[in-house]
């Protein structure tokens, strides 16, 4: 038994123990176990804490990011009705432009129309007194002018009152 090495490892390691007991080591060994562990919890604790705040964070953002989404879209709509009723009300100045101007044509083409009748009615009419003026002077002589004459003069008189 006192031969063997275990033997003398083992008693070694007894009054190793027994020094390290009678100096105080193990207080110490404990003092640090604890102010380590104190220390892991702390970082524990705010490592829970930021944690807790980076879910907050990120819950505030996706309500933001919701809430940008829905005014975007409100925006995208109201963009929209906006741009149906710009484009109706164009239209409908464009129709009314139309209409006025197609109706400002065809009153130019009527008076066109009026005028142009007018004019050929009074050559016709020109023509007419021409062509009669130049057969009556050259058939119709004597009394029978005289007495188309003063015909001619009443009628004229009358159609001016």
């Amino acid at each position: 038994m006192f031969a063997e090495p275990e033997f003398w490892v083992a008693v070694g390691f007894v009054i190793l123990m027994g020094v390290l007991a009678y100096l105080g080591v193990h207080r110490t060994v404990i003092t640090a176990l604890d102010k380590r562990s104190e220390r892991i919890k702390a970082e524990l604790d705010d490592a829970r804490r930021l944690k807790q705040e980076a879910a907050n964070l990120l819950e505030e953002y996706r309500a933001k990011r919701a809430s940008a989404e829905r005014e975007a879209q409100e925006i995208v709509t109201s963009a929209k009705v906006d741009a149906e009723r710009i484009a109706a009300e164009a239209k409908t100045k464009m129709e009314d432009f139309v209409a006025r101007r197609t109706k400002t044509a065809e009153s130019k083409i009527a008076l066109a129309e009026a005028q142009a009748l007018a004019d050929v009615r009074a050559a016709a009419a020109n023509a007419a007194v021409a062509a009669a003026s130049a057969i009556l002077s050259q058939t119709v002589k004597g009394q029978v002018a005289e007495d188309l004459l003063a015909k001619g003069i009443t009628e004229a008189r009358e159609k001016l009152n």
